[in-house]
């Protein structure tokens, strides 16, 4: 019986500890693999989220909380490295007297799709993609009409972010399978998850493809886009859905694997997503969150256990345990729940 599909999770997903600004560059590094997907958030004080990846290039910003084009600040993070990244001058990543906390998943083999020679999709994509860690980096120029676009991973993807990177209006929009293609929810946003034909033209991705509608912010007009693809793996990442019940003993969502990250969000009402890490709280139970669609610092809205083989609200609030309230989540394991030789993970 295979356990799981990656016995050391570090390998494609780590969180860096948690480091203190000095406003002088120097490189953050023990995260076990070359980033290609590094998302950086200020812990103590209010700041935005900074999403960099290796096919946009070092340098060229992407905001998770707002709207904004993607821009380039060359004193954020500046390059990556075998083992982490090196941070610049720029108080946004590296200021004095601040505290941040990074995000990395490794994807590590370019492609490029032109989808008129291949017969795969009808719009052509580069990137760079871990079939082992069922992660991809795509981008993509829009056409403004239906299409469908190679994601590289070979099995289907369980959630898809997208982000249209020219305009400052554009929302960020994520697929997650626990929705279906009709629906559709923005990462910037607390908003209840919507129904469009227009984001993903109503047709779930494939094990090769995935695709767009007519919609600006997933594939309007002729701009540049980005879209950041997942795919499950057995004892290292999950996406999937569960309903709160109310209680300061909430549902056991079991994941297969001890989460080094969580984030979660409420469906059916406003809520933010909470987002939840094994390094910023190393101990049960966990009560120390950032938002991905906000500024704040981390705040606590309750307690939430990181377990062996999953995760448990250890609280009522509606973050992730209102009574009969759905919630999605997508999750990262720092160990299986038991290794492929057999060894069990250890709880915390």
């Amino acid at each position: 019986m295979a356990y799981t599909d990656i016995d050391k999770p570090s390998d494609y997903f780590n969180t860096s500890a948690v480091w203190s600004g000095d406003d002088s560059e120097h490189t953050i590094s023990g995260i076990e693999h070359q980033p290609d997907f590094t998302w950086i958030k200020g812990v103590n004080i209010g700041t935005q989220h900074y999403l960099f990846d290796s096919v946009r290039g070092a340098t060229k910003i992407l905001i998770s909380n707002g709207t904004n084009a993607e821009f380039t600040v060359a004193q954020t993070l500046k390059s990556w490295n075998s083992d982490g990244f090196v941070l610049g001058t720029s108080d946004d990543v590296n200021g004095s007297g601040r505290t941040y906390v990074a995000w990395n998943w490794k994807a590590g083999t370019s492609f490029t799709n032109d989808a008129s020679a291949t017969g795969i999709g009808t719009i052509d994509s580069t990137g760079s993609v871990s079939t082992d860690a069922g992660f991809s980096i795509v981008s993509y120029t829009s056409t403004g009409s239906n299409g469908s676009i190679k994601h590289g991973l070979s099995t289907t993807p369980s959630m898809i972010i997208f982000k249209r990177r020219s305009g400052d209006t554009e929302n960020w929009v994520v697929y997650h399978k626990s929705l279906g293609a009709t629906k559709n929810i923005k990462l910037n946003l607390t908003d209840a998850v919507s129904t469009s034909s227009t984001r993903f033209n109503d047709t779930s991705p494939t094990s090769s493809v995935f695709t767009v509608g007519t919609s600006g912010d997933t594939n309007g007009g002729t701009s540049p886009f980005i879209a950041y693809c997942f795919a499950e793996k057995k004892g290292y990442s999950k996406f999937g859905s569960y309903t709160g019940n109310g209680n300061v003993s909430g549902p056991m969502i079991w994941t297969g694997f001890s989460p080094a990250f969580l984030m979660i969000k409420q469906t059916a009402a406003a809520n933010d997503w909470f987002m939840i890490d094994n390094k910023r709280e190393p101990f049960n139970p966990n009560n120390v969150q950032l938002v991905a669609n906000g500024t704040s610092a981390s705040t606590n809205k309750g307690d939430l256990d990181l377990l062996s083989n999953g995760f448990k609200p250890r609280s009522s609030n509606a973050a992730w345990n209102e009574n009969n309230a759905q919630y999605i989540y997508m999750a990262f394991a720092e160990n299986p729940f038991v290794t492929s030789s057999g060894v069990p993970a250890c709880a915390r």
